[in-house]
């Protein structure tokens, strides 16, 4: 597997977040969100298996939560995928973010998905959803939308009631964008999209959703990488 980083740390979003995690964040996306703040996961990595893997994870023990990241993971779900159960079958607790452009219906159950549905605003990106994937959510996954501005809103809201996505997931998430060229401040100033403004839409439509805002970027210097 090619691998860009992996370390400790707290969960950033999601209904986990704050909560201490170990980091497996493996290199390669083929999308090109407008909003990327991974954009150095796009190549590189070094190569490492998954004995040496499983090796780092116990080193940075104990931390029984791990999430994989990217980069897309199910780009490597070859590999990724035998991981993921030999991790399961030692009792860790187990998150994965994925864009839910590529099938999920293979990702052991018993795993939490994070799964990105990409908005207009996700430029290139949006559309990119496999649209198979709504069958393999779990009551314990989650479905994200970035928000750059209220279209990503409007576009989450009827995305949501269509699908009733209530019914079949265990959380909904949005999350306002982060600028890719953020000022050292730990504010929302940095959002490209007020949160504030969110939760009044969120209020008004009565949407079944949460705010999830990015807890690592207000704890931290927002560029800061690793953390």
């Amino acid at each position: 597997m090619h691998l860009i980083e992996l370390y400790k740390s707290v969960q950033g979003e999601s209904s986990f977040a704050g909560v201490p995690c170990i980091f497996v964040r493996l290199a390669g996306c083929n999308l090109r969100c407008a909003w990327c703040d991974s954009e150095y996961t796009f190549t590189g990595g070094k190569p490492f298996t998954t004995d040496e893997i499983v090796a780092q994870i116990e080193a940075l023990q104990p931390c029984p939560l791990i999430e994989f990241t990217g980069g897309e993971p199910m780009l490597q779900q070859k590999e990724l995928l035998p991981l993921m159960q030999r991790l399961l079958d030692a009792n860790y607790t187990l998150m994965m973010e994925t864009s839910g452009e590529r099938p999920l219906a293979d990702v052991p159950k018993a795993v939490h998905k994070i799964v990105d549905v990409k908005c207009p605003g996700a430029g290139s990106a949006a559309n990119s959803f496999h649209m198979a994937n709504l069958d393999a959510l779990t009551p314990h996954d989650e479905v994200k939308f970035v928000l750059s501005n209220r279209a990503d809103y409007e576009f989450a809201r009827d995305f949501i009631r269509t699908h009733a996505l209530e019914t079949t997931c265990g959380s909904i998430l949005l999350s306002p964008a982060f600028s890719k060229a953020p000022s050292e401040l730990r504010t929302t100033d940095n959002a490209t999209l007020d949160p504030r403004f969110v939760v009044e839409w969120m209020l008004a439509d009565g949407l079944p959703a949460r705010l999830s805002l990015q807890i690592h970027k207000y704890i931290w210097e927002p560029r800061k990488k690793g953390v």
